[in-house]
């Protein structure tokens, strides 16, 4: 997709998608670690404050997949993307719901967003690689790790004692991901500049 969009659209379109990209990163990747630091001294229960922080974490993955969504043209990748915003607001509802009932159904309800939703990022990180917008590695890593540590989840929950402490790591580990991604575009955006000059 990234390489037909630039061939027919040129630098502009491409610096333009680059600077796009590399602004939602930056802030998906903040609000993942603010969500984080929040959450870990926030869910000790399943109060109303705990699964009122579990239904925002897949809203911030769902608004972010809609934005990237509205910026995309037709193609694999945009369908890909509103794939993971439909998942995600899907994920938000059952962890909502899951909240009413034990650790074990939370986690095992994220664990299976978590796993399908990092499915969905590997594909878009592929389809995104390309000499404007890098090989992606954080992004494909980000998401190996959450099809990963999703199976994980769904194993922990089944065990003798689930805990939510983990998804506090996941998601410090995915908005530094998120975090890394986005300065690297920033820095190849400055290269570009500094080629052109």
């Amino acid at each position: 997709m990234t390489t037909n969009t630039l061939t027919t659209t040129g630098a502009p379109t491409a610096n333009g998608e680059r600077s796009s990209l590399m602004r939602l990163y930056l802030s998906r990747g903040i609000l993942a670690v603010i969500w984080a630091v929040v959450f870990a001294g926030s869910h000790d229960s399943l109060d109303a404050v705990a699964i009122t922080l579990l239904v925002v974490y897949p809203l911030i993955d769902a608004v972010s997949s809609l934005i990237d969504y509205r910026a995309l043209p037709d193609g694999s990748e945009r369908r890909v993307t509103a794939f993971n915003g439909v998942l995600s607001t899907l994920a938000a509802i059952a962890v909502g719901v899951a909240g009413a009932g034990s650790f074990a159904t939370v986690l095992s309800v994220f664990g299976v967003w978590a796993v399908v939703s990092g499915a969905a990022q590997v594909v878009v990180g592929l389809r995104r690689r390309g000499p404007e917008l890098g090989k992606q590695w954080p992004v494909l890593i980000a998401g190996g790790l959450s099809f990963l540590v999703g199976i994980f989840y769904n194993i922990q929950a089944a065990g003798d004692d689930p805990s939510l402490d983990v998804l506090s790591t996941y998601a410090t580990g995915g908005g530094v991901f998120f975090i890394v991604q986005a300065i690297l575009l920033g820095w190849k955006a400055r290269q570009q500049r500094s080629r052109s000059v």
